[in-house]
């Protein structure tokens, strides 16, 4: 049974960094791609950053230059490097994996990943 755990949310105040970790486990299939989506209360999920299976990266651009979205294939694991936070950076959020590779193309939407972690808090006081 595939699992996704994300683990590394917290309380930071803005200017602050935080790493986000997704452990995978149980997959017996390829994941063509991995994403971060996060939602904030009263909002709907909305993508953040995604990398493909050659390792190909795309950012929203509300956090483009602020996140780094990367992989560790030997320990199954995604991340996401966040820098320079701001409070509106504050949501839960998500891991999502999918073996289509097309989920990685353009806009990322939710429909996008048959996959999801139980996410993980990230608040920012300013």
């Amino acid at each position: 049974q595939v699992q996704l755990v994300e683990s590394g949310g917290g309380s930071v105040q803005a200017g602050g960094s935080l790493r986000l970790s997704c452990a995978a486990y149980g997959y017996t299939y390829i994941v063509n791609c991995w994403a971060w989506f996060r939602q904030a209360p009263g909002k709907e999920r909305e993508g953040v950053a995604a990398i493909n299976d050659v390792g190909s990266t795309s950012y929203a651009d509300f956090v483009k230059g602020r996140f780094t979205v990367s992989q560790d294939n030997a320990k199954n694991t995604l991340y996401l490097q966040m820098n320079n936070l701001k409070p509106e950076d504050t949501a839960m959020y998500y891991c999502a994996a999918d073996f289509r590779s097309s989920s990685c193309r353009g806009l990322l939407r939710v429909g996008g990943f048959g996959d999801w972690g139980q996410g993980t808090q990230v608040t920012v006081s300013s």
